[in-house]
């Protein structure tokens, strides 16, 4: 069994759930003159995630990669009930993706599971459209840069195929209304639990010069 990664490539595609609280949204929305004393609405806290990684280790301790990620909610805002009928819960579908390249330290140990473990560590950032849609308005989208804490770690059970799950720690976040009358501002990073699998290649060997003895 191999346990050099040196020159090995892998993808990997995971999905998983974004745990996003959203409590400067909520908090400065309900504090706001117009919405004081409205009953709080349905407050979501996080939405599905995938993640498709494409990296290379260019030493048995250090990868560089680039992941391309997608995640979606729908939040909802109570506002004042049209004549001062009751208040309306307002829908606002939000979505983020982009790609952000990073740099991993990883190793192996090959004592746990079929053909060891590769756990791992590193940081990311990368563009990343956000895009936002409150009932009744038009759409809204922006770009801004993403910033992401990432560790796991892969159970490779045959030399080329493994389970990776990993934890990731977003900074992401996007404006709510039009630009002449931002109304604040949501959260689309937060802590991103997934899993999925990893298909490895293996490294190419080492091949002499031609005319090389």
């Amino acid at each position: 069994m191999s346990t050099s990664l040196d020159g090995v490539g892998r993808i990997t595609i995971q999905g998983g759930w974004r745990i996003t609280p959203n409590k400067t949204l909520y908090d400065g929305w309900y504090s706001r003159s117009a919405n004081q004393g409205l009953p709080r609405a349905r407050e979501v806290a996080g939405g599905p995630t995938v993640v498709a990684s494409f990296a290379y280790a260019i030493s048995d301790l250090l990868e560089v990669g680039i992941d391309l990620f997608g995640t979606q909610s729908r939040l909802y805002l109570n506002e004042p009930g049209v004549d001062g009928g009751p208040p309306q819960a307002r829908q606002m579908d939000v979505l983020g993706y982009g790609a952000l390249i990073g740099l991993r330290f990883q190793t192996v140990i090959p004592r746990l599971g079929p053909h060891g473990l590769v756990p791992f560590a590193g940081m990311l950032t990368g563009p990343t459209l956000v895009s936002s849609e409150r009932k009744g308005e038009a759409l809204q989208e922006t770009t801004t840069q993403t910033w992401m804490g990432n560790v796991g770690a892969t159970l490779r059970l045959t030399p080329r195929w493994g389970i990776t799950a990993d934890y990731r720690l977003a900074f992401l976040r996007g404006p709510v209304g039009p630009s002449t009358a931002r109304v604040g501002s949501f959260s689309l990073g937060g802590s991103w639990l997934s899993l999925g699998v990893t298909y490895s290649f293996p490294a190419e060997p080492s091949r002499p010069l031609p005319g090389s003895l």
